[in-house]
């Protein structure tokens, strides 16, 4: 309890990474249930490392070009990784939702392919850039250390409205989620809602990819969905236990790691995972058991 009064201090020093953190586990499981009803758990695995790329690419620019960012801008770094992200996310969320639609080829291949690429490019292009080392590759790996006023700003901004349209529009959303052909019947204009939701869906990535890595975006986008889906019996149910989970978990992946000093995105994850596991275990026995009661 002591360690917990201290990281929840206002004096705390990584008081921005542990706020970072649970804005990232209470805000992606939100957009990461939309992914599991939708069948497109692969999605969620490829797009955060899709976005880290954006961001290698938009910070090896300035080295292509000749240019040079001014020395300790940190925020002109910041600034050009948001961009990035932003930009490989979207792209690829449309481009991979649009061929999907097409039916050509195999979904599984395409994004297995592209999480591959993505990931050795990332690296790739970091390691030889002289801006890598303000703390990208760290984030890559999962450090979620040093996080500015301004980034906590605009990571709350961004997850606050991507988890306001989600509230105002969770209806529709969902019809064309979980029973697009009642939504066709009903004239409602099912391509817009896609759209709307994979903008959503990239934002939320972008922001979490910047703020934390891709590492406990990919964690926080499916796990806590996945959890929660074994027990929930509404999607009001579902939405709520994904998002609560993800919060939680990540409060107590950073006393773990804070207290056995230990980075906190490995942490995060294998704790999700365990959490993951229990689950599972606890819904195949009420399974069996309901299922021996019948018989």
């Amino acid at each position: 309890m002591e360690t917990l009064s201290q990281i929840l201090s206002p004096d705390f020093l990584l008081r921005n990474s542990i706020y970072t953190s649970v804005l990232v586990g209470l805000a992606c499981p939100l957009v990461g249930v939309f992914l599991v009803v939708r069948r497109l758990v692969f999605m969620g695995v490829a797009l955060p490392q899709i976005s880290s790329t954006g961001v290698a690419i938009a910070l090896s620019l300035p080295m292509w070009f000749g240019f040079k960012l001014a020395e300790h801008s940190s925020h002109s770094a910041h600034t050009l990784a948001f961009i990035g992200s932003v930009t490989f996310s979207l792209s690829a969320i449309l481009l991979l939702a649009f061929l999907e639609r097409r039916g050509r080829g195999q979904p599984e291949g395409r994004l297995g392919t592209a999480y591959v690429v993505a990931s050795a490019l990332s690296i790739l292009l970091l390691a030889k850039n002289p801006y890598g080392e303000i703390g990208w590759l760290d984030m890559m790996k999962g450090e979620v250390i040093t996080i500015s006023n301004s980034d906590l700003v605009l990571t709350a901004a961004t997850l606050a409205l991507v988890v306001a349209i989600l509230g105002l529009f969770h209806k529709e959303l969902l019809l064309v989620s979980f029973d697009r052909e009642t939504a066709i019947i009903m004239r409602k204009k099912v391509v817009l809602w896609d759209v709307v939701l994979y903008v959503l869906i990239g934002l939320t990535v972008s922001m979490a990819v910047l703020s934390v890595g891709p590492l406990i975006a990919f964690g926080f986008l499916l796990i806590p969905a996945l959890t929660a889906h074994l027990f929930a019996r509404t999607m009001h149910q579902f939405t709520i236990m994904a998002s609560l989970i993800g919060g939680v978990v990540a409060l107590l992946g950073f006393l773990i790691a804070y207290t056995w000093d230990l980075p906190v995105g490995p942490t995060d994850v294998v704790l999700l995972g365990a959490l993951y596991a229990v689950a599972w275990s606890v819904a195949a026995i009420i399974i069996s058991r309901r299922t021996t009661a019948a018989g």
